[in-house]
């Protein structure tokens, strides 16, 4: 178990730096784009401002997951995790929206001035640096599976191809269509809105007790192939931050005795975790009749 809370602190890192990220390229973005009278770069700076609660709630909720089990948490904090990566993208989501009213808005009255082209050459630095966080981000959710930094790395590499497409918009924009650069805005609304919903459905099912089918039935052959196990009667699996847990109903030889059905529970639990990285798992035996 202190192996897992190692795992978290280490993922604690990844969101410490995406704040720090986030802080530089909100306040470059957004004084440049006010500056250079860009829609789309404004809003995308209006994005990474909020990134930053969004990050902080990855944070904490990574820190709350690391404390023990207690007496009103007996399976341990770890869904904190999944929480913060709920509160994120409700942040997202909700900039997301803003963005796309106000550059809605702006094409309706026509509000949208050539921008200038350093806005553009901001645009494309930043996301070339955001990418960056993204890698590390990424390798580190998958070496100590991590859903809630695979969610702000997933909402890294999102601010990046939004920043790629602000730099187009604007550079499109100096071409005479002024129009382009509050559409470019739109565009990173719904491209913020998609990336909110998406990491809303993952926690939302994460915290509804869902669990993926092809996981489940990749259990069942596993437990099924356990010598002394008849049948597989049922299979449940449930996720607490980055830990699975399962439980197991298996149908053994009526004549069996205690130490041989709890040999068995033993190797399927054996199973369980070096294959599918299972932290806990409850196996139910019944007697064949």
């Amino acid at each position: 178990m202190e192996n897992q809370y190692d795992r978290i602190k280490i993922g604690e890192r990844g969101a410490r730096i995406s704040i720090f990220a986030y802080i530089i390229l909100s306040v470059f973005k957004l004084i440049t784009g006010y500056l250079s009278e860009s829609e789309a770069l404004t809003a995308d700076g209006l994005n990474n401002s909020t990134d930053i609660i969004a990050s902080l709630a990855v944070l904490i909720g990574l820190k709350i997951s690391r404390k023990p089990a207690d007496e009103n948490h007996h399976y341990g904090h770890w869904r904190a995790e999944t929480v913060s990566s709920l509160i994120a993208s409700l942040i997202m989501i909700g900039v997301g929206l803003n963005v796309l009213y106000n550059a809605i808005r702006s094409i309706i009255n026509f509000k949208a001035p050539t921008p200038d082209i350093t806005a553009a050459i901001v645009g494309i630095i930043c996301a070339g640096a955001i990418y960056l966080v993204y890698l590390y981000n990424k390798k580190i959710a998958l070496s100590i599976k991590s859903s809630a930094l695979m969610a702000a790395a997933k909402d890294n590499l999102s601010d990046a191809w939004v920043s790629v497409g602000t730099s187009i918009g604007i550079i499109a924009s100096q071409f005479g269509l002024a129009w382009i650069d509050p559409a470019a805005a739109i565009v990173v609304g719904i491209l913020i809105c998609k990336t909110g919903w998406d990491i809303f459905r993952e926690a939302a099912h994460n915290l509804t007790d869902g669990f993926d089918k092809k996981s489940l039935d990749n259990i069942f052959k596993i437990v099924c192939q356990v010598p002394g196990v008849l049948n597989v009667k049922n299979v449940r699996g449930r996720v607490y931050g980055n830990n699975i847990m399962v439980d197991v109903s298996i149908i053994v030889d009526a004549s069996l005795n205690i130490s041989q059905g709890h040999k068995i529970t033993e190797d399927i639990e054996s199973h369980l975790k070096s294959k599918f990285d299972v932290i806990d798992a409850v196996v139910h035996i019944e007697p064949d009749k």
